[in-house]
């Protein structure tokens, strides 16, 4: 089986639509992009897409790509005075000569919905967060949406990057599964991916994983995505593996489109925490 990401995701902003119906203001979603890299500006498009979809109110900011990091955190300052804004992100990677941390920094806690900055995800990694980080929420709803009990399997994590491997490694273990963490550097990840049960991969290395390291009948998801020049690619040798696994999620269409839906879902989430404290 094919998961199909686009389906999850049209649930969730299904559901998003009534608890925003409550709202009486319109939430705002603003994204920073510095320069116009077509693939950021393809990801940006999406989220402005489901953005109007739903009823969310969504900013672009987009700077040149020579902005220093004083530009780009004034500009992130600039719209946090927005009353009405409830979730604002930055496209990652930034240009080398921005310091990323500086302008992760920048984003106040109360609208990172990415949660990205230090002081969101100690709060996250203490399991005392309100918001999940998207990618690992949307891997964590795909992998609830199937029919298996979870507890009983031997799920394998492959990369403990900031974006992907190590939250989703958390809200796993939150959950109470038992997982086994590994990187694309791993000497025995042949062994770990043929005992594994399921498999996450959020490496960014292509085709890192082939159909002969799968155990048949796995569910795979592949989180990772890199640049080719077919376009881009995940972590899962597509073509091999489906033959093996019962159950794929692959790149592109399957954790991309519930990643935008949970990012959605926090912005919802924080206007609605801000009904409660006002």
């Amino acid at each position: 089986m094919i998961i199909d990401g686009k389906k999850i995701a049209n649930r969730i902003l299904h559901e998003l639509k009534p608890r925003l119906a409550q709202i009486p203001f319109q939430p705002i979603l603003c994204d920073v992009l510095v320069g116009s890299d077509p693939v950021s500006l393809s990801y940006v498009k999406v989220k402005e897409r489901q953005s109007k979809k739903i009823g969310v109110d969504f900013h672009l900011i987009q700077l040149p790509e020579n902005s220093s990091t004083e530009d780009v955190v004034t500009a992130i300052k600039a719209e946090q005075q927005n009353e009405n804004l409830c979730g604002l992100i930055v496209q990652l990677p930034l240009p080398d000569a921005i310091d990323s941390s500086a302008v992760l920094a920048a984003i106040s806690q109360a609208v990172d919905v990415d949660v990205i900055n230090p002081e969101s995800s100690r709060w996250f990694y203490r399991s005392r967060g309100v918001l999940t980080p998207p990618t690992a929420g949307a891997i964590l709803e795909i992998l609830q949406s199937l029919d298996i009990d979870l507890e009983k399997q031997n799920i394998l994590v492959i990369g403990q990057g900031e974006l992907v491997g190590k939250p989703v490694t958390h809200l796993l273990k939150h959950n109470g599964y038992n997982v086994t963490i590994a990187d694309r550097s791993t000497e025995n990840l042949f062994k770990l991916t043929k005992s594994a049960e399921v498999i996450v991969s959020g490496t960014g290395q292509g085709g890192l994983v082939t159909g002969d390291m799968i155990k048949p009948g796995a569910i795979v998801i592949d989180a990772g995505t890199s640049e080719s020049g077919a376009g881009i690619v995940g972590d899962i040798e597509q073509e091999s593996v489906e033959k093996v696994a019962a159950v794929l999620s692959p790149v592109p269409g399957g954790v991309g489109p519930v990643t935008v839906a949970k990012l959605l879902e926090n912005v919802v989430l924080v206007a609605e925490r801000r009904l409660l404290t006002s």
